[in-house]
């Protein structure tokens, strides 16, 4: 359906190449443990981790000031401000990369994009807060929209291994996930978001199961026919893990793997936060399949 979108001075050409997202995570308890918010000068770690991230061939930044891990703590909106806003504006002033902000709270979207983001990245499919929806179309700028049936009951906490969802129920995975995400695009087009701004998360580690996860995973190509382009956030998540019974700091090989079987099922962004590696996995596998 789509074939191309600019994001401040970078075009996206969909499915010619795969498209590399740096993680940032201004927080001081990410379950991957590269929270920058711990930090003793936290802008100058996130300066420092964008320069690094751009350096070896990100594309784009996505910056966020609340932890999505299973069990984490919500976050106010004046607190998730105080975290991404002086560091959207110090990385804007030296780095031209599009910036995204993770977020669903319009008010920390709408500072952010004030600040200089470039997009808004909602783990709630703009169905939190519905202020977002007209805030996006108003700035006229893009939108990722991430399936999520995160429910904190419904996740089991190991300390090692992190957050993973037990027990939850879908009719049929794939057609439940794709009728929630469509749900999502259609409160974006009746807010006045156009097509071509419109990118889908499939949701990976929210409010699946390990296998949910495995399954969904090699079918994203079913989520791709739905016509937008799908970005992919697999890196370091729990489900890996427990496959590979490893701690996140050691999940990079399987992130790997994740990414490859990604880009061969058709995603064309991948969310990550070993952003080197995973910028060359990404230009092997494209140079395989594409």
């Amino acid at each position: 359906m789509l074939s191309s979108l600019k994001i401040n001075d970078t075009v996206f050409n969909w499915g010619t190449q795969t498209y590399v997202m740096g993680i940032l995570n201004i927080t001081p308890d990410s379950f991957s443990g590269d929270g920058l918010g711990q930090s003793v000068d936290p802008v100058e770690a996130a300066l420092e981790q964008a320069r690094s991230f751009a350096a070896v061939g990100a594309h784009i930044l996505d910056i966020g000031g609340e932890s999505t891990r299973p069990g984490s703590e919500p976050v106010g909106a004046e607190e998730e401000k105080a975290r991404v806003l002086p560091i959207i504006s110090a990385i804007t002033k030296e780095i031209s990369l599009p910036i995204s902000i993770d977020t669903y709270k319009a008010e920390v979207a709408e500072a952010a994009l004030d600040s200089g983001a470039h997009m808004i990245n909602d783990v709630w499919g703009l169905k939190v807060d519905p202020e977002i929806a007209p805030l996006a179309a108003r700035r006229g700028v893009p939108v990722i929209l991430m399936h999520n049936r995160s429910t904190p009951k419904s996740a089991e906490i190991q300390q090692r291994l992190g957050g993973r969802y037990i027990g939850m129920k879908y009719d049929n995975l794939i057609e439940d996930i794709k009728r929630e995400l469509l749900e999502s695009v259609e409160i974006a087009k009746q807010a006045g978001i156009p097509d071509e701004h419109i990118i889908l998360d499939t949701g990976i580690g929210f409010g699946k199961t390990v296998d949910q996860n495995l399954e969904l995973l090699n079918r994203t190509d079913e989520i791709r026919a739905l016509g937008y382009p799908v970005l992919i956030g697999s890196s370091r998540k729990s489900f890996i893990g427990y496959t590979l019974d490893l701690p996140p700091v050691q999940r990079a090989e399987g992130t790997a793997a994740t990414v490859a079987v990604a880009i061969m099922r058709g995603a064309d962004i991948v969310r990550v936060h070993d952003v080197e590696m995973m910028v060359r996995v990404a230009k092997m596998t494209d140079a395989i399949v594409r």
